[in-house]
């Protein structure tokens, strides 16, 4: 039996503390905050609640492996695990408006026939069908095995696996294929091409550099569904706490690491903000880039991607509405921005013409069907999220910003649900900045899932380090961003650790 150190109580963390402490190891989380989840928050008021992470689960099987290796109940048992339909709503500019349902090929295609145009879901459909072929060949190298050292495997995992339609005549570019060049090509339909580039833009990916395997993201929601939580989705992160206390997992908030240990070379422990010492055989550190580099700098040294420009954080507008939620409404709707150029500049180039809230944004709102969000039904808990520049690009403290940036996401929300202003209580803001803070991000930037291609530009770093004994997991760390990505970061680093560097991933 080992000691094992887990810094941070995030949902990659609590993966791999629950699994390796099944497994017969002593294990101890840190946590700097005071309590578990990561970004998987929850704001309560006035018998109103929100989910300050994310709204939705995607890939639940992750989960319910998870709770399946780990003890007796399953997930479904652990929480109430809902799908969504119809899984989105869409909102345009000119007006156009349709509702995709959950998990339906066929309803997709009719729903967009409908609403766009006589073979906008048959391009739709193509698209998502070469995207399988993505699924396919990166399934196990990027969700299900750990990233491998060596340039063989990172030449491999650097080729975009899309087999994208390309293009015919004498003047044909030879310019790199992006998310965005893909929608132009293949969708033609300017609304077809802001719904698959707004699925990249939620994890925080520019289409205009992502690459075209980022089309396996719309592919994942429409094959496997939409899914939340009753309750809200901090409900998981609850019940994953509970399961790791089960299995006699230690946790300690309030308890900052400021040094990861080394003793010969190897991890061997942590040290606390006021001196104290934890001795252990292995470290798990599920922390940011730059937490790493401070807490193990000689790990991060030699970790690819562990540097690289801030990615993209999350703006949030919490409201509190009088009147019951209309019957049919969907659970979440986007409403498009009517310039995505102008949006996209302004989240994710280093010149921002605006200052960075000028612009109308890209936003999702979230109106669960759900008792245990509003004080009754006569009243409504509605979220409103964009995809924004991160704390630093912008100054996301200046109170002047963050209102006038809240009100153009209430403004545009009106188009999802009409007389929201009329209807407002109160509303809550949440920022990048207030996201740095609360979990020690820099900027508050929230990590994408992993993805092949662009020369593996889009991958993170691996679960080993240079330090042996030092494991990396959470957002931060392969295989990405996302709630499934995270479970599955645990998943990986407890195989490694149990059953050693020659793991060759989950069975």
């Amino acid at each position: 039996m080992a000691r094992i150190a887990v810094i941070g109580a995030g949902m990659g963390a609590m993966a791999a503390a629950a699994r390796l402490a099944v497994a017969g190891h002593r294990v101890a989380v840190y946590e700097r905050a005071g309590t578990h989840g990561g970004g998987v928050g929850r704001l309560a008021r006035e018998g109103f609640a929100f989910d300050t992470g994310p709204g939705l689960l995607h890939l639940p099987a992750v989960y319910r492996d998870l709770f399946v290796k780990t003890g007796k109940e399953s997930l479904e048992r652990s929480v109430e695990l809902v799908q969504v339909d119809p899984a989105s709503g869409h909102v345009f500019a000119d007006g156009t408006a349709f509702a995709l349902p959950n998990a339906s090929r066929a309803g997709v295609v009719r729903a967009l026939d409908e609403a766009v145009g006589a073979g906008a879901g048959e391009r739709w459909s193509e698209l998502v069908n070469r995207a399988r072929e993505v699924w396919d060949a990166t399934r196990r190298p990027l969700l299900e095995e750990p990233l491998r050292a060596g340039p063989a495997a990172r030449e491999a995992l650097g080729r975009d696996p899309y087999p994208a339609v390309r293009g015919r005549g004498l003047f044909r570019r030879k310019a790199p294929v992006t998310l965005a060049s893909v929608a132009g090509r293949e969708l033609k339909d300017a609304r077809l091409v802001a719904l698959l580039e707004s699925h990249a833009l939620a994890y925080g990916l520019d289409p205009r550099r992502a690459p075209a395997s980022a089309t396996v993201l719309p592919y994942l929601e429409q094959t496997f569904g939409s899914w939340y939580v009753r309750g809200g989705m901090r409900g998981l992160a609850d019940a994953l706490h509970a399961r790791c206390v089960a299995r006699r997992v230690e946790f300690r908030f309030d308890a900052e690491v400021v040094r990861v240990l080394t003793e010969d070379g190897r991890a061997a422990g942590v040290e606390l903000a006021g001196g104290e010492r934890a001795e252990a055989d292995m470290v798990v550190a599920a922390v940011s880039p730059g937490r790493l580099a401070a807490l193990a700098p000689g790990a991060a040294g030699g970790l690819p991607r562990s540097g690289g420009p801030v990615p993209p954080g999350r703006f949030s507008v919490f409201l509190a509405l009088r009147g019951g939620r209309p019957e049919g409404t969907a659970h979440r709707t986007v409403v498009h921005a009517p310039d995505r150029g102008a949006e996209l500049a302004e989240v994710f180039d280093e010149a921002r013409a605006g200052g960075g809230w000028r612009y109308r944004p890209t936003v999702t709102v979230l109106r669960p069907d759900d008792a245990g969000t509003r004080p009754d039904d006569g009243h409504e808990a509605v979220t409103l999220t964009a995809t924004v520049a991160p704390h630093g690009a912008v100054d996301w403290t200046d109170e002047r910003i963050a209102t006038d940036f809240a009100a153009r996401l209430t403004e545009a929300a009106e188009a999802a649900v009409p007389g929201l202003r009329e209807r407002l209580l109160w509303r809550e803001v949440r920022t990048p900045a207030d996201t740095e803070t609360a979990t020690g991000a820099e900027g508050g930037g929230i990590p994408a899932p992993v993805l092949a291609g662009a020369e593996g530009a889009f991958l993170r770093p691996g679960n080993t380090t240079d330090v042996p004994g030092l494991y990396l997991a959470g957002g931060f760390a392969h295989p990405g961003g996302g709630l499934a990505h995270a479970g599955m970061s645990g998943a990986m680093v407890a195989g490694l650790i149990v059953d050693g560097a020659g793991w060759r991933g989950s069975q």
